[in-house]
């Protein structure tokens, strides 16, 4: 397996909460940074592929797999060996389950199996006070739920912003700034704000697009003014009125906030010089296994899923249709690749994997190939912590659950000048 860790002086120690297979570590670490502690559990799975893969790859030194609530709480209570103290904070926390927070001192969780995780993440922070905190999500989350828009989000910024960490967040689509796949995702950074003492934050919508961290990782123009809107103090607050009667967020694609104050705003990324495509990562037609190119019998099957269609339902008695718009059959070589889901294993034809088109032939795309999308290295999914392969479906899954790692490394890049000044 590559190396992917930086040889240079380590810019600073960073702890990673739910590591999937290590997509954060392996950006950070080209960045110079030394992860020391990582914590990967799934509660609904009795086998932990995704634990075992990410040992795999880094061993098991510094390695969690237990409940982070369960360690958290170890923490909370005094014990200092149940996570290290750090710089940096990372995590791609769950993004189901969403939900409120009642009381601090009470429910100390959104409600949701997944959703209480956040408080994991806040209850560490506020425990050992990294200089940082970089936080990868949905872009939904801004608009999290539908009955209160942005309520989620704003409980979110403003018990970090409690901690001391002025509160930057900005959604990227990674083929924007030059990577092969059209991934959306909101990134997150707080930081503390002893370290950013000396820096000019009297125009936040400006510092957002170009000075922030964000701003400088991916830099953006202004596309709408920018509007200031005040966090209430209490979370429970925030809990019950917050969002009540908008029909869309108050939170626009980027914005920073500051002692509970908003500024938010729309921006438009730069971009990058290179633009890379689908095409740009293929295998070679020798190196892709039999089962992955398409029976010619079956491709009525994929063409009838990707197309346009209107289908009648039923539902508490009622007739209803459901359309579904038309898809590109096959997928663009000269494009971004549309982004990679969960589902994307397995020979089944379905409206929502990757066909291609090579020659007069079809066929799907390989473990290889969505890892290289992500920015992973080949076959880093490969194996498990036993050596035993796992199955392609599984490595579909992981992917489809992972980040882009070239957009960790530039954000970790900036951490590093930051940390360092």
């Amino acid at each position: 397996m590559p190396s992917t860790k930086n040889t240079t002086k380590s810019t600073g120690t960073v702890v990673e909460l739910f590591a999937g297979v290590g997509g954060f570590r392996i950006g950070l670490e080209r960045a110079g940074w030394n992860t020391i502690f990582s914590n990967q559990w799934e509660p609904s799975t009795k086998t932990q592929h995704a634990s075992s893969c990410y040992v795999a790859n880094f061993s098991d030194d510094g390695h969690s797999n237990e409940d982070i609530s369960v360690v958290v709480d170890r923490l909370v209570k005094g014990d200092k060996s149940a996570i290290p103290e750090t710089d940096l904070v990372v995590g791609g926390f769950p993004c189901q389950d969403y939900s409120v927070a009642k009381s601090l001192n009470s429910s100390k969780g959104l409600e949701g199996k997944k959703g209480v995780l956040w408080w994991e993440i806040y209850k560490l922070v506020s425990t050992n006070k990294p200089k940082f905190v970089f936080l990868e999500n949905v872009d939904r989350l801004l608009k999290s739920p539908a009955s209160q828009r942005g309520r989620d989000f704003a409980i979110m910024l403003r018990t970090l912003g409690d901690l001391g960490y002025v509160v930057e967040w900005r959604v990227v689509n990674a083929a924007e700034e030059g990577f092969p796949q059209r991934r959306i995702r909101v990134f997150i950074v707080g930081v503390r704000k002893d370290i950013y003492a000396k820096k000019d934050l009297s125009s936040p919508a400006d510092f957002v697009c170009e000075a922030s961290v964000l701003g400088q990782a991916f830099p953006a123009d202004k596309k709408s003014s920018s509007e200031t809107f005040d966090l209430d103090k209490d979370p429970a607050d925030i809990t019950e009125n917050f969002g009540k009667g908008l029909s869309k967020s108050p939170f626009k694609n980027a914005g920073l906030c500051i002692d509970g104050v908003v500024t938010t705003v729309e921006v438009t990324s730069r971009g990058s010089s290179s633009k890379a495509t689908l095409g740009d990562i293929l295998q070679s037609d020798d190196q892709v296994p039999v089962e992955y190119w398409v029976e010619p019998s079956r491709l009525p099957e994929w063409e009838y899923l990707k197309g346009a269609k209107s289908i009648e339902r039923e539902r508490d008695g009622f007739s209803y249709f459901y359309s579904e718009g038309k898809m590109a059959f096959p997928d663009l070589l000269t494009n971004p690749s549309r982004t990679i889901l969960t589902g994307e294993g397995g020979t089944t034809p379905s409206r929502f994997k990757h066909i291609i088109k090579i020659g007069d032939r079809y066929r799907r795309l390989t473990p290889v190939e969505l890892e290289r999308l992500n920015g992973f290295p080949d076959d880093w999914t490969k194996f498990d912590e036993q050596g035993k392969e796992l199955s392609d479906a599984r490595r579909a899954f992981f992917m489809g659950n992972a980040l882009v790692v070239g957009l960790i490394e530039r954000v970790g890049h900036v951490l590093s000048r930051l940390a360092s000044e």
